[in-house]
């Protein structure tokens, strides 16, 4: 069973036996804090035989309440083998930890994140080492919430994080990793967010404002001129040249309105923030051998078909790529998007869930129960009920949010990309709430579908791929 609560094998046959004779026992046994790191990254052997110089292993969004070191499932060792192995690994670290003994702040990210201290250790037992921070979940305790989740991390020397800050440009500031394959930089954006989670910056007279690294942007939406004309009128406009060329924009609700001939929305990155992020990455650039860009972005190009990312998304990612950035990793939908190689380059739009446990944070602020108008003497399993109708509605019913896969991305000796291995992975959909959340390889009937669904995504990106005996690869020109 996925959900069996089982002794991770460890270092040693004694070691093993020893947490699982505790565990009978019923004592709390923390086998994360008891595992060591290899002192050297190991070797890794391409398609072609020779070894390479770099890898990373790249994952999406975690959400973790759970431990990963008592999981058993088929195949889950070489699952974080391969993670612990890479050279430098990266996930999206999209909760906070804390003891809930803070206040919500006013407006969350969805969800109010937060878990338990002992995911530091449990990350780094998955063998983890670049976390971003910068995403929609960052201010859902606020300041604080922020504080505790970085002083939790810095108590672990083997983690590395960037993306939040004391303000802007302590958010702006990239995280170090060194390996034996050269320094890694991490710089972590987020494109969406509560309106009060972006980082402000200090003054000489002024003190900044503790949040996350923003990349804002603004929404066009093109429409036919009777939905212009109804936004026109709920705007209070009655010229009747509005929407000829050269009229003055109609804005609503902070985003422009134009006609068109057919739906389309437009985006483009705020000017400022994209110009600091590139000089962020030219910095990181000078003081690395390896620059990892880590991009948080929900928006989509069309409501309909959110596979696409936005207009701005695609652009942001191209120009980190220019400013020296050699991997931009995506995350946020919480599903696949489609894996762009730029200029020699990749780009992953989406790399979806890699641990998805959101309905299993332990406690709720009085907002969240309201909110779907449960009373005070709610429980948070009633919360989950009514938020999902019983898993009826929202995540638990989307099979795209509970697969996804760990990306592989090898360079040779001459930093040229070498290969992309896509790696599927399952988090138990159409589980009940305790039996979904933590990964293990897919198996066949679903590894179809993953690949079937990146072949999808790919292709307005010229690129596609190909899979064998469960492992995929990216194909591309150039």
């Amino acid at each position: 069973m996925l959900d069996q609560t089982v002794c991770q094998l460890g270092a040693t046959t004694a070691a093993v036996a020893l947490l699982c004779a505790l565990t009978e026992k019923g004592q709390a046994t923390d086998a994360a804090a008891s595992w060591s790191r290899p002192a050297v990254a190991q070797g890794w052997e391409s398609a072609a035989g020779a070894e390479t110089t770099t890898v990373f292993a790249l994952t999406g969004d975690t959400i973790i309440n759970r431990r990963l070191s008592t999981f058993r499932a088929p195949g889950v060792d070489d699952l974080f083998d391969l993670i612990r192995e890479a050279d430098a690994a990266f996930t999206n670290l999209e909760t906070l930890v804390h003891d809930f003994t803070l206040p919500g702040a006013q407006e969350a990210g969805g969800t109010y994140m937060g878990s338990p201290r002992w995911i530091v250790d449990e990350l780094d037992w998955a063998g983890f080492d670049l976390l971003g921070l910068a995403n929609n979940h960052a201010n859902d305790y606020g300041a604080e919430g922020m504080r505790s989740t970085v002083a939790a991390l810095s108590r672990n020397a083997n983690l590395v994080y960037a993306g939040v800050g004391e303000n802007l440009a302590l958010a702006r500031k990239p995280g170090y990793l060194d390996t034996p394959k050269g320094r890694v930089a991490l710089i972590s954006t987020s494109s969406t967010f509560p309106p009060l989670s972006i980082a402000g910056a200090q003054r000489k007279d002024m003190a900044g404002r503790p949040g996350l690294n923003p990349l804002r942007h603004t929404l066009k939406y093109f429409v036919p001129q009777s939905t212009y004309d109804t936004i026109a009128t709920l705007q209070g406009h009655v010229d009747q040249n509005m929407g000829e060329v050269g009229s003055a924009p109609l804005v609503f609700h902070g985003a422009e309105y134009v006609v068109g001939n057919k739906i389309k929305i437009g985006s483009k990155a705020n000017e400022n923030d994209l110009r600091e992020l590139q000089a962020s990455v030219r910095n990181a650039r000078q003081q690395s051998e390896w620059v990892i860009v880590s991009l948080h972005a929900h928006e989509a190009a069309d409501p309909r078909d959110p596979r696409m990312p936005a207009e701005f998304v695609i652009e942001s990612a191209r120009v980190m790529i220019d400013a020296g950035a050699d991997v931009v990793v995506g995350h946020g939908p919480h599903f696949l998007k489609g894996i762009e190689v730029y200029k020699g380059k990749p780009i992953f739009y989406s790399l979806g869930n890699f641990i998805f446990e959101n309905e299993l944070v332990e406690l709720q602020p009085a907002d969240s129960y309201e909110l779907l108008g449960l009373d005070g003497n709610s429980l948070p399993s009633d919360y989950y009920n009514m938020r999902s109708k019983n898993d009826t509605v929202s995540f638990p019913t989307g099979r795209r949010y509970w697969q996804s896969v760990v990306a592989q991305v090898v360079y040779d000796d001459n930093r040229t990309l070498q290969e992309v291995r896509l790696h599927p992975v399952s988090m138990g959909f159409g589980q009940p709430r305790l039996r979904r959340g933590r990964p293990y390889p897919s198996p066949a009937n679903e590894t179809e579908q993953i690949f079937n669904d990146l072949q999808v995504a790919c292709a307005p990106f010229g690129t596609s791929v190909s899979y064998e005996n469960g492992i995929g690869k990216l194909l591309w020109i150039g």
